[in-house]
């Protein structure tokens, strides 16, 4: 298995793949979402990532309900020195933005869905316009010398702005970020040319890329625009198959022919070529039920070579 990695320059230890949970309490109910974190844990892996909107945009659902299963998880198993836990602020309907107000308010309602007395990793979940960044920043750290957070991320911020954090937390005395969370995998490579690469490397961030598998077409789910409609098909499917052009097809071509020599699946592969990007610390991937979870855990034995890496790259550029 992948040696354990260190979030930045916190003392935060985790194996090299982080469970997304935006499916928890939307196409996972509670005892799905509990066999996904029992397998999970079961696997030897540790890094559960979540925020405090998923899953508002759910009909009859108001934010919450994943922070609010995983709670119950951790509760139930006396589990909670088993994980490192990262949550977001900034999208629940009741507490949206980063004024320090919210941010303060929001903080705590998220401690009493997870059952815990304190958040690991605690990402800016979207940039706000509307708040100084001075004032975010500083309340941020303003948890973390309380006890309620021990590290802070930032997520969907601008490379701009990133360093703009940095400037002002530098300056102010403030707890600086250890993580970043930017959209990145096979077919999505903006992260590489957008400049988020670059100040992850100069300020020593880990990252952590979401939609790690495409929504699923990087696990090769959705060959043809029919499997997008087929019964039992994921919701995101539709937007999984915005990736079958030319260039699509062609990654999932690679992806076949590297999984079959090493007797894996392709989310396995897809996985593995992310998390030997540089600054990438693990990919984030979500599970819906205990099915889809081995080929997940599979990634962290999968070390593919440099021949490998580069026919991957090439392919998807």
């Amino acid at each position: 298995m992948a040696a354990s990695i260190r979030i930045g320059t916190s003392d935060l230890s985790i194996a090299p793949l982080a469970l997304g949970t935006n499916v928890f309490g939307w196409t996972a109910d509670r005892d799905a979402s509990f066999g996904v974190l029992d397998g999970y844990v079961a696997g030897g892996a540790n890094f559960v990532d979540t925020a405090d909107g998923y899953s508002h945009w759910v009909p009859g659902n108001g934010g919450g309900e994943s922070e609010t299963i995983i709670g119950e998880w951790i509760a139930s198993r006396g589990a909670r020195e088993q994980l490192v836990l990262a949550t977001k602020v900034s999208t629940h309907p009741q507490f949206s933005g980063l004024a320090a107000s919210n941010v303060r308010a929001a903080v705590d309602a998220s401690l009493n869905r997870l059952q815990t007395d304190r958040i690991d990793l605690y990402y800016a979940h979207f940039d706000d316009a509307d708040t100084p960044l001075e004032e975010t920043v500083a309340v941020f750290s303003e948890l973390v010398d309380a006890g309620k957070i021990r590290s802070i991320g930032v997520s969907n911020y601008t490379a701009e702005r990133v360093a703009e954090w940095f400037a002002i937390a530098k300056d102010g005395g403030y707890h600086l970020p250890v993580a970043l969370q930017p959209l990145y995998s096979l077919v999505e490579r903006g992260f590489e040319s957008n400049g988020l690469r670059e100040v992850a490397t100069s300020e020593g961030l880990t990252v952590f890329p979401y939609y790690a598998l495409a929504r699923g077409f990087l696990a090769g789910k959705y060959r043809d625009a029919a499997d997008a409609t087929l019964p039992g098909a994921s919701p995101r499917a539709a937007l999984a198959s915005e990736y079958l052009d030319d260039r699509g097809r062609r990654v999932l071509g690679a992806l076949d022919e590297i999984a079959a020599s090493h007797g894996v699946e392709v989310a396995s592969v897809s996985l593995a070529w992310l998390r030997q990007q540089p600054t990438v610390g693990a990919p984030i991937a979500s599970a819906r039920n205990t099915e889809q979870l081995p080929a997940l855990l599979a990634s962290l034995d999968l070390e593919l070579s440099a021949p490998e890496l580069d026919a991957l790259t090439a392919v998807s550029a």
